[in-house]
């Protein structure tokens, strides 16, 4: 294990050791924490792994897409409760004319993926995706249900964004977010920076794991879940190895195809809320408490699970309950987890290279993160 930890933050160090050694011999994970814009946390572990590492950060890429989605609410240039199709008037075919951007970002506009599903080329792109779903007739009555957009929530709002501002998602965090604060977190991975990337692993179950994992109901690829994990598409792409694509990693497809280190992470988030660098925050405490304000709650009937959205970001208190309310932020499928709790002033990054189980957020996440907080409120 390699990195620091300021004064303090000792208790956070222990934990990330336990998970060190509890993992596989070949584990490799970075753990970082600002604190109202100070670097508290920075360690890492892993062979041929190190802080400046970068790997696929799968859904923690929603987290960047949306940042600058609330940008442009910040600015006057988007309006939550104004229909998509007013921006984008393709999407107003198949009964979607009414949805409203606050119900796409919401997970309620029922458009989770499209009938004849995505190729790996058509995965990694989303003015395609985009187009292909202006066409599709929603899945359930928009604004009745929520389900997670797992694929295609950052092409739609992207579309958006790129008819009202005539550039893209990946273009505006670019030279709004990442450039200004040097960010090692990336919508579109620079060849030059290749040398940098290590790839996703995937999950290794030991026997008792796979055992759960075969007791499990299985989602059936035609079902609305496999729909929208693209799982009915014969020749789509293994979820854990869509990073590991270069067509991925270097469109930067909004939704999964980010790629990041846990400073990337964390130090985005830090921008965001508290300001990193001796700058200011990006984000306005009235807008912060409106993207961070619970949109979706309950079942998703994508997932099958109990879940929470704000605009864009999942609601990070309904799964970590010591957090502060107000806290938000975005998993990723491989087990990374970046988000920012504004009470404590904490802005948390978590990255590890194999893809863990059960996927989604790493349970060793908890215990990290109840660390970092813990510490935070200590050292106020």
């Amino acid at each position: 294990m390699h990195g620091t930890v300021a004064a303090g933050y000792e208790g956070v160090r222990e934990e990330f050791a336990k998970v060190v050694a509890g993992e596989r011999e070949d584990y490799a994970g970075q753990l970082v924490a600002y604190v109202r814009g100070e670097l508290v946390v920075d360690l890492w572990s892993g062979p041929e792994f190190t802080a400046d590492t970068l790997t696929g950060v799968f859904s923690s890429t929603k987290g960047a897409a949306h940042l600058v989605v609330a940008l442009l609410v910040q600015d006057g240039v988007l309006d939550p409760d104004q229909r998509v199709s007013h921006y984008w008037p393709e999407f107003a075919a198949e009964g979607k004319q009414d949805i409203t951007l606050r119900e796409v970002l919401a997970h309620r506009a029922g458009v989770v993926g499209a009938d004849a599903g995505f190729s790996l080329e058509e995965l990694a792109d989303d003015r395609l995706i985009a187009a292909r779903i202006a066409g599709q007739r929603p899945y359930w009555r928009p604004g009745t249900a929520f389900g997670y957009h797992a694929w295609v929530i950052g092409a739609l709002t992207g579309e958006v964004v790129r008819r009202v501002t005539g550039r893209s998602i990946q273009e505006l965090f670019e030279e709004r977010v990442r450039a200004p604060y040097g960010l090692d977190f990336y919508l579109g991975l620079p060849e030059e920076l290749e040398p940098r990337f290590a790839t996703t692993l995937p999950m290794l179950p030991t026997p008792e794991q796979q055992a759960e994992i075969d007791a499990e109901e299985v989602t059936g690829a035609e079902s609305l879940g496999g729909i929208a994990f693209n799982e009915h598409r014969a020749d789509a792409p293994e979820l854990w190895d869509f990073p590991n694509q270069r067509i991925a990693r270097a469109q930067g497809q909004a939704s999964a195809g980010g790629v990041a280190s846990a400073r990337g992470l964390a130090g985005m988030y830090a921008a965001a809320t508290t300001g990193l660098n001796g700058g200011p925050p990006l984000l306005k405490p009235d807008t912060m408490a409106e993207f961070a304000q619970i949109q979706s709650i309950g079942y998703d009937v994508v997932s099958r699970v109990h879940k929470a959205f704000g605009l864009g970001f999942s609601i990070a208190g309904e799964f970590y309950p010591f957090l502060g309310q107000g806290a938000f932020g975005h998993s990723g499928a491989a087990g990374s987890q970046a988000l920012a709790d504004p009470r404590s002033g904490l802005a948390y990054g978590y990255n590890r290279r194999r893809y863990a189980y059960p996927g989604g957020a790493a349970p060793e996440n908890d215990k990290l993160l109840r660390a970092c907080v813990e510490a935070a409120r200590a050292t106020r």
